[in-house]
């Protein structure tokens, strides 16, 4: 040891400068929204949920995480969507059977 400092590394300090962080996956805010406002409204909060957590789990370094929380969001939104798809779906088949059984009782009286 040649100075009163120890032997800096290989890499010079990167004082002041943030680390540099590839971006984040996406993180389905957008869909699991809509899926809350125009579907199923608990299905959509799940989705907001996880879709909140992507960007703090990216940040702190759990790309892992981060990336299921991403999927889940996606998962969470899709049901919901599906879920109101399937509803209405089996309203209209209800409305339809009740149509023709009432069609069918006053046909024959």
């Amino acid at each position: 040891m040649t100075g009163p400092y120890p032997p800096q590394g290989p890499y010079p300090p990167s004082y002041g400068y943030p680390p540099q962080y590839p971006p984040p996956p996406d993180s389905n805010l957008v869909w699991a929204i809509l899926a809350t406002v125009f579907c199923c409204l608990p299905l959509g909060i799940v989705a907001i949920v996880k879709a909140s957590q992507v960007n703090t789990l990216w940040y702190q370094g759990y790309a892992a995480e981060a990336h299921r929380a991403a999927d889940e969001a996606r998962k969470w939104a899709m049901w919901s969507a599906l879920s109101i798809a399937i509803l209405i779906g089996l309203y209209v088949l209800v409305a339809i059977v009740v149509l023709l059984v009432a069609g069918n009782v006053l046909w024959w009286h």
